[in-house]
């Protein structure tokens, strides 16, 4: 019979997330061997450019979150009947402009994700190569050793 230690549940603090997000990025785009700290370098880096700039990634990512999950009026609108006519080009042209927001960042989502790839496709090259190199100094050595 098993009796849970705790019911508590834990929340991620705001914007951790978002911090977590980018540090993996990098990691991923950067392949480090020593993750650790290339982590403690990158957050110091981040540190320093926030106090440099006054811009706070995770500050600004909870932001972000919290517009995107709590602001109701954003998610409903008002009727076009009873909108007035100044309204409508106002609200079609924050729509365009949304639309255009939104293919930038999936254009630039889709970028990174090609960079991502051309990155990863060259070093599998140069692994390979490198295993060549080994491969063929390990025969040689062989046939040397045989003579």
């Amino acid at each position: 019979m098993s009796i849970p230690f705790s019911s508590t549940h834990y929340r991620i603090p705001q914007g951790f997330g978002n911090l977590l997000e980018g540090l993996t990025r990098e990691i991923l785009r950067e392949q480090p061997d020593n993750i650790p700290a290339f982590a403690a370098a990158y957050f110091e880096n981040l540190l320093e450019n926030r106090e440099k700039t006054n811009f706070d990634p995770a500050e600004w990512g909870t932001k972000v979150d919290d517009r995107f999950y709590n602001n109701h009026a954003f998610k409903e609108q008002e009727p076009l009947e009873k909108s007035e006519p100044g309204k409508e080009k106002s609200q079609a042209s924050m729509r365009e402009a949304t639309a255009v927001n939104e293919s930038s960042e999936k254009d630039k989502d889709m970028k990174e994700n090609a960079a991502l790839k051309i990155q990863a496709a060259f070093r599998g090259h140069l692994a390979r190569e490198k295993v060549k190199k080994m491969k063929s100094s390990d025969l040689q050595g062989k046939t040397e050793e045989n003579e």
